[in-house]
């Protein structure tokens, strides 16, 4: 019995023994083994979100700055299509402003060709001629240069007189300078001759008449031009 007790008491304490070595050792050893992975995974974690929140917040930077790009670019594409209606309606109230121009000349241009056409009838039918003629006095020295004449508003027409002209002028002869059909209206005859390198104009009003000549004669008269004009039934002046 006793050597059972003292066996028992010896098993009693390596039982403690144990126990309180376990107790110490294994215990704290997987508390701060623990302890440290949940620390490491705590700062991994949060390291984590603050990159995750930082990327959020250069997202959020770089989508302001596409809106901002995007509202300037809708903002250019408005203003170019605002500048191509206002261009399209300048463009369109141009053309329009030609075709009427363009129709306006083409109808000046059909009155105009009326209108010569009814004066050129007038003139047949009126039987209103004029003749223009310049001569000089028998028996003085003429030198005449270039000479120019003008009816009316009609372009004007010039000559130049050679030396041969002039002897024939100087024998009496008689220069037509015009002669045509016209209507039956006042006109106004203007000539401008150099003579002995002065140049001298003169003018003179008619009234032609219908079925009538009117002739209009500008003389070279001591260094002058005289005008003068009769009327006459027929085709001669004389």
């Amino acid at each position: 019995m006793r050597i059972a007790r003292e066996c028992t008491i010896v098993l009693t304490l390596c039982l403690m023994s144990w126990g309180v070595a376990s107790a110490q050792k294994d215990p704290p050893a997987d508390t701060s083994a623990s302890g440290q992975a949940y620390e490491n995974r705590r700062a991994e974690l949060i390291k984590e979100l603050q990159q995750t929140q930082d990327q959020l917040g250069a997202l959020r930077s770089e989508r302001v700055r596409l809106e901002a790009r995007i509202d300037n670019a809708m903002a250019r594409s408005t203003q170019q299509r605002t500048q191509q209606l206002l261009m399209s309606n300048e463009q369109n109230a141009l053309l329009q402003l030609d075709a009427v121009l363009a129709t306006s000349q083409e109808t000046m241009a059909a009155q105009r060709d009326r209108m010569h056409s009814l004066g050129e009838a007038v003139k047949h039918r009126s039987g209103a001629v004029l003749v223009v003629m310049l001569r000089a006095d028998s028996g003085q020295t003429v030198q005449l240069g270039s000479a120019e004449l003008k009816v009316d508003d009609g372009p004007p027409s010039q000559r130049t007189y050679t030396a041969v002209a002039q002897g024939a002028l100087q024998q009496g002869a008689v220069d037509m300078l015009f002669r045509s059909e016209v209507l039956p209206t006042p006109h106004t005859v203007r000539l401008s001759v150099a003579i002995g390198g002065q140049p001298i104009t003169q003018s003179i009003s008619v009234d032609a008449k219908g079925e009538t000549v009117t002739y209009v004669q500008f003389a070279v008269r001591g260094g002058e031009l005289v005008p003068s004009s009769w009327t006459s039934q027929g085709t001669t002046p004389f």
